[in-house]
């Protein structure tokens, strides 16, 4: 039945936002048509049409977004070394020491995390036992990277005694990792949009550094159509989508389907925690002058959205640190671009407020809280802001939007859930409960409109949609990141089943 249309999905029971419209909680059935819920009636009351899908008492759900994904750089940890067990850089170092050499010659792992780790990276380390292999090591937050002397002759570096790049030089050594072949590329990319379809993903949104447009465009060419896309434009390719009048929410071009559009304009404007460059309003321990880092000046952060705006692009702004924070909140207040703020880690408390105040969304993974939690509790101890303030956020009006950050975490919404609702992992306390969210809350936020405008089962709805296992708004912190989805539906169109 995959790629096949449904015509009625039969005894279901109703999850999420338009539950409440029903006279009970019992079984339903669900009629399609032309991509859209066409009618709901109680079980047996009316004929089945078309295609039928067996709920079984099963729960259907929107489907589920994911509103931030690299997603070349998440399909490609598939064949990249896993270091996020690395406990020290001499482990790490080991750990690469037996790793496959690709294709291409070279070595590369992925995820680790350093911040942490009782030593510290070097090259002594590394080269003395990856040798002349050219090695490479991507943090797990992407912004940073460990290359052995080999790896940075190949790059065109000279080997410093460290091998560490941070920021805008390690991005760029992840961008030509990423340029394979495309039909090597692709087959990854559509293997990974598979498998995010088997977690109720109908659609993401993807932040990955290229001309996404026509990567995109190529990928629908080939059949890779298990999920809807918006993908980011950054500085870098401003000028050509304003040239070519490229507007968030057209579709893209040359396809003729709908299941890609234009996103935002994705602006990077500081570091991350792991990687100690997220710019905070007070230093980092140890070193009274260390803040972090504006990887954007301000003034050019707001030409930036200026243009966009004027171009009819959206803006996501990726910002940690509380400082980094309000200079963007103070940017989408001057400029009255539309858009989100993506990551929000650490805010302060009177920002919380303004994101409501000026409709600026708050892009956030949850699963960065508990993955997080004891670097946080070093790194940000003499902060005075708020870090992962979801509750806040949620309580203000904000509109909250879950996603991954693939790679950073894996791309599963039910983790995201469960780490919002729960804020705990691997049986650990709860980590700061009193930002929790609900678990309505986070189902919304996990849709396409965000928590404050999620996506609903109700007639003339799109018939994105997913069918899961357990009641998502009563399950356990385990049944959420285990959840079994029993099909996923793109317009009706079977894009997985169990």
């Amino acid at each position: 039945m995959i790629g096949g249309r449904i015509g009625t999905i039969v005894g279901a029971r109703i999850g999420g936002d338009g539950r409440e419209m029903l006279p009970d909680d019992g079984a339903y059935d669900v009629f399609l048509s032309g991509g859209v819920i066409t009618d709901i009636a109680p079980t047996g009351a009316l004929p089945s049409r078309g295609e039928v899908l067996r709920a079984d008492g099963g729960w259907l759900i929107p489907g589920l977004w994911d509103h931030h994904v690299h997603v070349v750089q998440w399909a490609l940890v598939a064949m990249r070394e896993p270091l996020g067990h690395a406990v020290s850089a001499t482990h790490a170092a080991r750990i690469m020491a037996e790793a496959p050499i690709l294709a291409d010659g070279r070595r590369v792992g992925t995820g680790y995390r350093d911040a942490l780790w009782p030593d510290t990276p070097s090259l002594d380390v590394l080269d003395g036992v990856t040798g002349d292999v050219p090695t490479y090591m991507i943090n797990s937050d992407v912004h940073s990277v460990w290359l052995n002397s080999a790896a940075m002759r190949r790059e065109g570096h000279i080997p410093d005694g460290i091998g560490v790049l941070r920021e805008e030089p390690a991005f760029e050594i992840s961008r030509r990792l990423n340029l394979l072949d495309p039909t090597v590329s692709d087959t990854f990319v559509d293997t990974m949009v598979r498998q995010a379809a088997t977690r109720g993903v109908v659609g993401l949104v993807d932040l990955d550094m290229a001309w996404n447009e026509g990567e995109w465009a190529r990928r629908l060419a080939r059949g890779i159509d298990a999920v809807r896309v918006e993908f980011g434009i950054y500085p870098a390719f401003l000028d050509r989508a304003l040239a070519e009048g490229l507007r968030t929410g057209d579709l893209v071009r040359g396809a003729d389907t709908d299941l890609v559009r234009v996103g935002p304009l994705k602006v990077i404007s500081d570091g991350s925690l792991g990687t100690r460059t997220a710019a905070c309003s007070h230093p980092y321990p140890g070193d009274p002058h260390d803040y972090g880092v504006l990887t954007i000046p301000p003034v050019v952060l707001t030409d930036l959205m200026t243009r966009a705006t004027a171009g009819g692009l959206a803006s996501a702004i990726h910002a940690i640190g509380d400082m980094a924070v309000s200079h963007a909140l103070d940017a989408f207040a001057a400029t009255g671009a539309w858009g989100s703020i993506e990551h929000a880690q650490l805010l302060a408390h009177a920002d919380i407020p303004r994101f409501s105040r000026l409709g600026v969304a708050a892009s956030v993974q949850p699963e960065h809280a508990v993955d997080d939690r004891d670097m946080t509790d070093r790194l940000w101890a003499e902060q005075t802001a708020i870090p992962y303030p979801l509750r806040s956020l949620r309580d203000s009006g904000a509109n909250l939007r879950l996603g991954s950050d693939a790679p950073v975490s894996n791309l599963d919404p039910w983790a995201a859930m469960a780490a919002a609702v729960y804020r705990t992992r691997d049986g650990r306390e709860p980590w700061r409960p009193e930002e929790s969210i609900d678990a309505e809350t986070a189902l919304a936020a996990s849709t396409h409109g965000g928590s404050t405008a999620g996506a609903r089962i109700e007639v003339g709805s799109v018939a994105d949609l997913a069918l899961c296992a357990h009641d998502p708004l009563s399950s356990s912190e385990e049944q959420l990141r285990g959840m079994e989805i029993a099909a996923t539906m793109l317009a009706g169109r079977v894009t997985h089943l169990q």
